[in-house]
């Protein structure tokens, strides 16, 4: 084949999806995946358009290519050219801090560069080829090195960048030189041959493309290993970690009807979870969302380094209104760089906010490729493309020895927030955890709106090890216990909403009001609190076993009145506890109140604290002394005034 061929034709147009066909004569094969550029004659005043596109099927000389920008204008017989190369997206250094659409094109750069209504076809490059890095070299002239090895590395804001081997390149290969400065992400900083004698320069960047797991190559030549995940992703948000833990490097989701709080969630998560690295993808969210986002990440505060919370953010944002086909690549532009940072050894967390309307884009353009549908004209390989993309999470343990993780989120927008549609049922087979949003729990003000009745997590098992040996030998089964008893208090609650509060016997109602306390000062955060919107692991533990001993104790009420109005006003000190700082004058105050307020209807046994919840109360008050008497037949002490 000669170095020069004739150029494609387009041969048909429906929307932004193009048939192209092959030149008759000297002509290049088409690529499936492979990035192509349409041409229209039609030119903007002096300005040849370039609108790129990528190729989705192959018919012998002809292809269905998906266009990344709108089509008008273009016609039959306009050029195409042909690169060779798949859609891929450029790793190196200044990734962080950036805003990029979903084809990597940095918003901030499109706007300086060409105003605020951007004209077709217009880009810019991912990484600044200006901006000069200080390459501190690792290796030495004469190392035997493979895909994935360290040359060196250079320091991105407070981050140590690795600088390493292209991962596709195949066998060992030789470090010629390597030098040592200041250098910008195009410049040649080592030379390395290969065991046939061939050369080649290294930069600081290189290009991976988006559909192909990264670690893929690497993986099956045993140059990296996946680990189990075993360790909790620590959220600070208190039923996630507690009731409903996500494995770090684990999956999970967060499906909800609009205004169940999915947002407000998700961004808690994003801003608290310990994590290194945090990528948010905004796939086919509504502008005005993607825009607070993009407006508040830089004024909020990092918890981890004091800094701006940007400094270790990257934010791929896709909105509705935005070309179908560049939304479906937005997702893997995401996980791309996402697998870039664990190749690291850092730890990342990527919340994609949502994966409906990836798969609606998805089945867009299903349709017009006229392909067989399944249910609700989603795509029959849905379920397949859901799984492929989850499946890129996880733990890895590189070449270096470094262990790096990649935790995946992603949020599910039902409509009418019907469960049972495709994509949520994909989602569902397919992660461990899943955060069950309800209306009927965002209408009556909670927050998180996560049903605890409805939602789980499959790391319990796993992760048990962990919160023995990091919070507490019984946690585990204490915990299983608080949530068999919101189960209970559910099924009390249905039958009080029937019958009545005179259709249930006292100690039913005593057991409605402890789930009851449970969820209200427990599984519900004030987003909006400085310190409640964030609960370490540690204080988590402090506050279960003082609400597992208040629910566990040994109650006396003289009618369903005095249970009502003892929880209303444990609540309300519980709710204040969680709103003061730890060991300030205000907890500890709030803390004797709560103390002071248990003793007035029940008195603590002078052996451990009861850690699991009763049975039953009606069972647990059954089983204790009679009033006025201790389990010695001693009288209990006068408990002290309120």
């Amino acid at each position: 084949m000669t170095d020069t061929y004739n150029p494609a034709r387009v041969v048909a147009v429906q929307e932004d999806l193009l048939t192209i066909e092959m030149a008759a004569t000297n002509p290049r094969p088409i690529l499936k995946n492979e990035v192509i550029y349409v041409c229209p004659q039609r030119r903007d005043g002096d300005r040849q358009e370039r609108l790129k596109a990528e190729v989705l099927r192959v018919h012998g000389t002809t292809a269905d290519a998906q266009v990344y920008e709108s089509t008008r204008g273009v016609g039959i017989g306009d050029p195409v050219e042909q690169t060779g190369e798949l859609l891929s997206v450029t790793l190196g250094p200044g990734l962080l801090g950036q805003v990029y659409d979903g084809l990597q094109n940095p918003l901030a750069g499109l706007a300086s560069g060409y105003g605020t209504f951007l004209p077709r076809g217009a880009t810019v490059a991912p990484l600044d080829p200006e901006k000069k890095w200080s390459f501190q070299p690792t290796a030495r002239m004469g190392d035997r090195l493979k895909a994935g090895d360290v040359i060196g590395t250079v320091q991105e804001g407070r981050f140590t960048h690795k600088i390493m081997v292209p991962f596709a390149l195949p066998g060992e290969m030789s470090l010629d030189w390597i030098q040592q400065g200041s250098f910008t992400v195009d410049t040649a900083v080592a030379r390395i041959t290969d065991e046939h004698g061939a050369t080649r320069s290294l930069t600081l960047s290189q290009d991976w493309p988006v559909r192909r797991s990264l670690p893929q190559n690497l993986l099956e030549r045993r140059y990296c290993e996946r680990l189990y995940p075993e360790e909790p992703m620590i959220t600070t948000q208190r039923i996630v970690d507690t009731f409903l833990p996500i494995a770090r490097g684990g999956t999970g989701c967060i499906p909800g009807p609009f205004g169940a709080g999915k947002t407000v969630l998700q961004n808690l998560i994003s801003r608290h979870s310990d994590v290194d690295i945090v990528l948010v993808v905004a796939c086919g969210e509504r502008a005005g969302e993607v825009v607070e986002t993009i407006t508040e990440f830089p004024k909020l505060t990092d918890p981890k380094s004091g800094g701006s919370l940007m400094d270790r953010t990257i934010i791929i944002c896709n909105t509705s209104s935005m070309p179908v086909a560049a939304r479906e690549a937005s997702l893997y532009t995401g996980l791309t760089l996402g697998e870039y940072y664990r190749q690291m050894g850092y730890d990342v967390l990527l919340i994609a906010d949502s994966t409906s309307r990836w798969a609606q884009a998805m089945r867009e353009t299903s349709g017009r490729l006229e392909e067989i549908p399944g249910e609700e004209a989603f795509p029959a390989y849905l379920d397949s493309s859901v799984k492929g993309v989850y499946e890129r999470a996880g733990i890895l343990r590189t070449s270096d020895g470094s262990v790096g993780s990649l935790t995946m989120i992603g949020t599910v927008s039902p409509a009418g927030g019907n469960f049972e549609e495709p994509v949520t049922q994909s989602t569902l087979s397919t992660v461990k955890m899943f955060l069950g949003l309800s209306a009927d729990r965002a209408y009556k003000r909670f927050y998180p709106a996560v049903d605890p009745l409805i939602s789980w997590s499959r790391y319990f098992e796993q992760l048990k090890p962990w919160f023995s040996r990091n919070v507490a030998p019984d946690w585990v089964e204490r915990v299983a216990a608080m949530n068999d008893l919101l189960r209970r208090g559910d099924a009390v609650s249905q039958m009080i909403q029937v019958t009545g509060e005179e259709g249930v016997s006292q100690e039913d109602f005593i057991l409605f009001q402890t789930s009851l306390f449970l969820d209200m000062v427990y599984l519900q955060q004030d987003a909006f609190d400085e310190v409640d919107a964030s609960c370490p692991i540690e204080r988590q533990k402090t506050s279960f076993d003082l609400v597992c001993q208040l629910i566990a104790a040994n109650y006396h009420f003289t009618g369903k009145a005095a249970v009502r109005d003892y929880f209303t006003r444990l609540t309300g000190l519980m709710k204040n506890l969680n709103y003061a700082p730890e060991d300030s004058p205000t907890h500890a105050g709030y803390l004797k109140q709560i103390h002071e307020l248990a003793a007035v209807q029940s008195w603590t046994p002078t052996t451990a604290a009861v850690a699991t919840a009763p049975a039953s109360p009606a069972a647990a008050q059954a089983a204790s002394p009679s009033a006025g008497e201790t389990s010695s037949g001693e009288t209990p002490p006068t408990p002290a005034a309120v």
